[in-house]
């Protein structure tokens, strides 16, 4: 597959694909305040980064694109998959919690 070491552009094409899933998340759903974008757009950042190695491979894979992508384009549609994703996953837990808390009081 690909080499995933710590080339210094893999990492700033991580950050990138980080920043723009996490941009893409918060024009889906604005925020409501400013406390919550910045909560918003860092935690898809650092789940970006974190996880979009594994993801983008994951992709890649599953979608038969594993000899036909580069390591570059590999590394920055995982990484915003994974940042857009994070939100979401979040968001959806939050409602849930607020649901099902809210019954117990």
């Amino acid at each position: 597959m690909a080499d995933f070491s710590n080339d210094t552009s893999l990492w700033a094409t991580r950050a990138l694909g980080a920043s723009a899933g996490a941009a893409v998340s918060l024009i889906y759903l604005l925020p409501k305040s400013r406390r919550e974008a910045a909560s918003r757009f860092f935690t898809g950042l650092s789940c970006g980064i974190v996880f979009g190695g594994p993801s983008g491979i994951w992709i890649a894979e599953r979608l038969d694109l594993v000899d036909r992508l580069s390591a570059v384009e590999v590394m920055l549609s995982g990484s915003a998959a994974s940042s857009l994703c994070a939100w979401w996953g979040l968001g959806i837990l939050q409602r849930i919690a607020g649901r099902y808390g809210a019954r117990n009081r």
